[in-house]
């Protein structure tokens, strides 16, 4: 059976992975029409494609059902309690660079660092009755974040939409998002913390500790490892 590759299904983050690999001498291709999610490998043999949203390809790789996969460190971290347990990070690829920030209003002018926001969620609490509300995807890397720096005063709410409208909304008091300009959070009267820098994220290939390497999907990883100068391996 062939070594599995999981990339991202579509969008720029594909178009950079496949740029990527032509500039370490592999082709990387989708095959038949833009709906239908099959591809090719070619410049080594034995590798198996596998078109996946970037938030499918940690689950599947903690699953053992692909060898190989390229997503965000941000969506590692947070779906992955122990994830080094899990993968080993090969390479950061250098492209999807992005932040998890904490962001607050423009208004809180006496809220700059994350010590004035424990003291605003204290005086909140007294003020409204239940615990400020925090927007996020990010439930896993914002609470191990804020719990480290002490703050206890608060409650998540999930969003899978536009985040940075919550607050507009009235339905969070900040947000923790990640950005890569800062733009959008501006753009909705938001403001990061001075201290608010939760995790850096980049595109990153992973490898699978769980999935089956036997000699010859170490084979075809050696092969790649050549081309693509990788010294970390999922295996002993």
């Amino acid at each position: 059976m062939s070594l599995k590759l999981g990339i991202p299904s579509k969008g720029r983050l594909q178009d950079k992975t496949i740029d990527w690999f032509a500039e370490h001498g592999i082709t990387v291709q989708r095959t038949g029409s833009d709906r239908e999610y099959a591809g090719q490998v070619l410049g080594v043999d034995n590798v198996e494609l596998v078109l996946l949203s970037a938030g499918e390809i940690p689950k599947e790789l903690a699953a053992g059902r692909i060898h190989l996969g390229v997503t965000g460190t941000d969506l590692v971290r947070e779906k992955m309690g122990r994830w080094s347990d899990i993968v080993t990070e090969v390479e950061p690829l250098g492209f999807g660079r992005a932040d998890l920030v904490l962001a607050v209003p423009d208004c809180w002018v006496d809220v700059t660092t994350v010590d004035d926001l424990d003291a605003a969620a204290t005086q909140f609490r007294a003020d409204h009755g239940f615990r400020l509300r925090i927007a996020t995807k990010y439930h896993a890397l914002v609470r191990s974040y804020l719990s480290k720096q002490g703050v206890a005063d608060y409650q998540l709410v999930d969003s899978q939409g536009a985040t940075e409208g919550t607050v507009k909304n009235l339905t969070a008091e900040m947000i923790a998002d990640i950005t890569s300009t800062g733009d959008t959070l501006h753009a909705n009267g938001l403001r990061i913390l001075s201290d608010g820098l939760i995790l850096q994220s980049e595109a990153t290939m992973y490898a699978s500790k769980t999935a089956d390497w036997d000699t010859e999907k170490q084979v075809v990883w050696q092969a790649l490892a050549a081309l693509c100068n990788w010294t970390e391996k999922p295996f002993v």
